[in-house]
């Protein structure tokens, strides 16, 4: 009969289902055949806990359960194997689903629901990466910088000499006896009161001098340029400009000692630097300072009296390294100073402030916590990308958003990878230099990966929150940036070609007609950046008017017109046609399932089972009162079944209040229902008012777009009264429904089909052979029968008579 009813519910809900791929693996049995069908499930109510809309009575009277009286075969190795696979398979694709793991491209709704679980995940690790960025910086780095900064750099000596100031060598040794020796050693407080720390320096009474300073210079080899024939006799010597290649190795003043013997770059573990006018090598003559300041002023003083710098210098380094405890920070400070060929000095510093010692505080904890969300999420986008990679082969990196991962992980992983070997390498240092305090304290290394290792964080957060624009491209107004450089993307290209042939026309022509006067024209790069600068409006014309007073004025007036006033509004015109042209097409396109639909969606669905809960409760008290006295569970279930409640249902509901279990209730069990009926009543009638309330409201000051107001006459929005009429209609139709279905149910147990089954088991074979064709014949007569019942159901009047009629 169960299968009669598959039939049946097939041919209720216009879709055809194949009883056997319902089965499985197994043979499809009828049960009507076989034996009477198994009692109905009585564990779950819906009056209490509602199903989804149209699954009620309908759904547990035509599904196929299990397979009746004939022993099912146990599951063989490789069928459980299998199932194993499958049910692995799922937990992945569960759980790395993707848009483009999915098939999304005819599902409009399971598209917008995968982009939005991506999105939620993606925000979840987004804010992982923002707690660990900021968590690494600190609003104090940059006062500590501006402090050291004020101190070695702007601090004046009694002759008025500054670091920036610094012009000769006479100038070098000035500050280096002075400012210099100042600011490395406070050893007394503001009133000559020793500070008790012994030879140990603390800058501005708070930042322990690590180690000793470090003192170094690169100088080129003699005659390592040409002179000409006409000087030989009047210049003695020539020293090129820097060249590694050219560097001088020999030892020279006093031979002996550091500082006058050359030390490669393996030797001193040093790095090369990237100055004003050339990249300087880690190698050279170096002198390491004391604790003290007595020290070390006697040792500048002998470099000074020895000569220590000469025509062969390039460049001198000063290094050092503080720490301040108050905000676990390491400043690692360079100043440098060149000495051109041309003669001269120019001075430039470095100074970084970084965080090298992780784990101190309970934030620095927490911080280590999100540093092992971050991982596993970075796991998690491994797996992903490999998925996604697996199934669209090369096809997979034709999306610059998928390009856009792959950068953002490889970022990551070296990002952790460097984390662990900056905390390795720290701890190795700082226990070597607290066991030899008299070194130099070599941070210098570390501070310079610190550094980039900040910026590479910098940039991969720029990076992820560029991709949030690859979650929220299923909205049409999120799509008009990409959609516009996308469609503009070959005019901006063959625009650019034009644009750059007459702005580097321009750089080349303001580079060797102001270069040699004006600071801004003296490279072809800073041409570049100047002739940006322009464009934005920041400029010095007094400069290169004074340069060339002719060809100066025609220079900029020329490149403001032809650049400023006619290639930039070109390129703002491009710009602007395709984006209106994006505009006027995503408004005249048909609406999709948008992210608001699918809230309002979940909101209907959440209305509708509230509402047929209320009317489930209103049906069973009124089964309540229509009886007088003690109630019999047989006239409680044929008053629900009327209704078009299922019998599993109304069992599990009489059950419930039946303590005594005499499928009898009496008043005090009927008082006790009444209360709690009542109470779910109020309880649903709240909620079903506040959920219509809110949707009025939303309704009401929700303004209507451009595209509501064109499609108003195929738009038509309803109050709340209109819409809980139609969704009382909608509930009397589900219960209408149910109620032809128990009436075939009765139908089909007055034809006898359950005895027929039980006299065919008996019977011999032969009989059973004679009996099957019968059966059959009756099977479609039934099958006539209840598609004549269902078909006169589009009438009300013929469906009534038609069912009363063998009743």
């Amino acid at each position: 009969m169960k299968c009669l009813n598959n039939r049946a519910d097939s041919h209720l809900t216009g879709q055809v289902e194949c009883e056997l791929d319902s089965r499985g693996s197994g043979a499809w049995v009828n049960q009507g055949f076989c034996s009477s069908p198994p009692p109905l499930p009585r564990a779950v109510s819906t009056i209490y806990n509602p199903q989804p809309l149209f699954q009620g009575s309908m759904d547990s009277m035509y599904k196929p359960d299990s397979l009746g009286p004939f022993p099912e075969e146990p599951p063989s190795a490789d069928q459980s194997l299998v199932k194993k696979q499958r049910s692995c398979c799922w937990f992945i694709k569960g759980l790395w689903g993707t848009t483009l793991t999915e098939n999304t491209s005819n599902n409009r709704e399971l598209f917008v629901r995968t982009t939005l679980r991506e999105l939620l995940v993606y925000l979840v690790f987004l804010v992982d990466i923002c707690l660990l960025t900021y968590g690494m910086t600190s609003s104090s780095t940059y006062y500590y910088t501006k402090a050291m900064t004020d101190l070695f750099v702007n601090t004046a000596s009694e002759s008025g000499v500054k670091f920036q100031s610094i012009s000769t060598m006479a100038d070098f040794w000035t500050y280096a006896q002075g400012p210099l020796l100042d600011g490395l050693y406070w050893t007394k407080w503001y009133n000559d009161q020793s500070m008790d720390n012994g030879d140990r320096s603390f800058i501005y009474y708070e930042n322990m001098l690590l180690g000793v300073p470090r003192m170094r210079q690169i100088k080129i080899l003699n005659n390592s340029c040409k002179v000409h024939n006409d000087f030989e006799d009047e210049i003695t010597g020539c020293f090129d400009v820097y060249n590694d290649k050219k560097e001088d190795d020999l030892s020279f003043g006093l031979i002996n000692g550091s500082a006058w013997t050359y030390h490669t770059e393996k030797e001193i573990k040093g790095s090369s630097h990237w100055g004003l006018l050339t990249t300087y090598s880690g190698s050279g003559y170096y002198q390491d300072l004391s604790r003290t300041k007595e020290e070390s002023a006697i040792k500048l003083k002998e470099l000074v009296d020895n000569l220590w710098l000469d025509r062969g210098t390039r460049v001198v380094f000063i290094d050092f390294s503080t720490y301040n405890a108050n905000i676990n920070m390491f400043c690692v400070i360079r100043l440098v100073v060149e000495f051109p060929a041309t003669g001269g000095a120019i001075s430039s510093y470095q100074i970084r402030t970084v965080r090298l010692i992780r784990y101190i505080t309970t934030w620095d904890y927490f911080i280590l916590g999100c540093e092992m969300v971050f991982c596993l999420f970075i796991l998690y986008y491994i797996v992903e990308e490999i998925l996604e990679l697996r199934i669209h082969k090369f096809s997979y990196f034709k999306s610059i958003w998928n390009i856009l991962d792959i950068i953002v992980i490889m970022l990551a992983i070296v990002a952790i990878v460097f984390n662990i070997f900056r905390t390795v390498k720290v701890d190795k240092l700082l226990g070597k230099l607290l066991e030899h305090p008299q070194i130099y304290a070599d941070f210098e290394f570390l501070a310079f990966w610190q550094t980039q290792y900040n910026n590479m964080n910098a940039v991969n957060l720029f990076f992820a929150w560029i991709k949030v624009f690859k979650y929220i491209s299923f909205n049409k107004t999120m799509t008009q940036l990409s959609s516009t450089l996308g469609r503009c993307a070959k005019d901006i290209l063959g625009f650019a070609i034009m644009f750059f042939i007459v702005f580097f026309a321009y750089a080349q022509l303001g580079y060797l007609l102001f270069g040699t006067e004006v600071e801004s024209f003296s490279t072809f790069v800073k041409c570049i950046f100047t002739q940006f600068r322009i464009i934005l409006g920041d400029f010095d014309y007094d400069a290169i008017d004074r340069a060339n007073r002719v060809l100066g004025p025609i220079y900029f007036v020329t490149y403001v017109f032809f650049v400023f006033f006619v290639l930039l509004n070109m390129f703002l015109a491009i710009i602007n046609d395709t984006y209106s042209e994006v505009k006027e097409e995503l408004s005249s396109q048909k609406d999709e399932l948008q992210f608001t639909d699918i809230i309002k969606q979940s909101y209907m669905k959440t209305f509708t089972k509230l509402k047929l809960k209320k009317e489930k409760i209103s049906d069973v008290q009124k089964a309540l009162r229509s009886g007088s006295g003690e109630i019999e569970f047989r006239d409680f279930r044929e008053t629900l079944k009327e209704m078009g409640h299922a019998d599993h249902e109304i069992s599990a509901a009489f059950s419930r209040f039946d303590r005594d279990g005499n499928q009898i209730l009496d008043e005090d069990e009927q008082e006790r229902m009444k209360i709690e009926l009542e109470e779910k009543r109020d309880a649903l009638s709240a909620e079903l008012n506040n959920l219509g309330m809110n949707y009025e409201k939303e309704l009401l000051e929700k303004p209507p777009t451009s595209n509501e107001q064109k499609n108003q006459s195929s738009h038509n929005f309803v109050d709340r009264d209109q819409f809980l009429r139609l969704t009382k209609q909608v509930v009397q139709l589900e219960s209408s429904v149910d109620g032809i279905t128990s009436r075939i149910d009765l139908i089909m147990e007055k034809l006898g089909l359950q005895q027929r089954a039980k006299r065919n088991q008996t019977a011999g074979k032969q009989t059973v052979t004679n009996d099957d064709s019968d059966e059959t014949a009756t099977d479609g007569s039934i099958l006539v029968l209840v598609d004549r019942g269902l078909t006169s159901r589009r009438s009300t009047a013929r469906s009534n008579s038609t069912l009363d009629s063998p009743m």
